[in-house]
């Protein structure tokens, strides 16, 4: 197994997690203090960008064994 593709998968498991813990973060948010919608906003932008490099990272490195 190449090690980026490891490190693909890595990423995308993280951004996964980042986006899924944004959605629990907008359910259980209450009110609309800034310091929710910030966070909401930060965790969302990272869980998308580690998606988006994990799987183009993936995509783009050629199985060689």
């Amino acid at each position: 197994m190449n090690l980026k593709r490891i490190f693909g998968a890595l990423l995308t498991a993280l951004g996964i997690g980042a986006l899924i813990y944004t959605a629990v973060l907008f359910v259980n948010s209450g009110g609309d203090s800034n310091y929710a919608i910030r966070n909401l906003v930060v965790f969302g932008i990272l869980g998308i960008i580690f998606f988006a490099a994990g799987i183009s990272l993936v995509r783009t490195t050629k199985d060689e064994s």
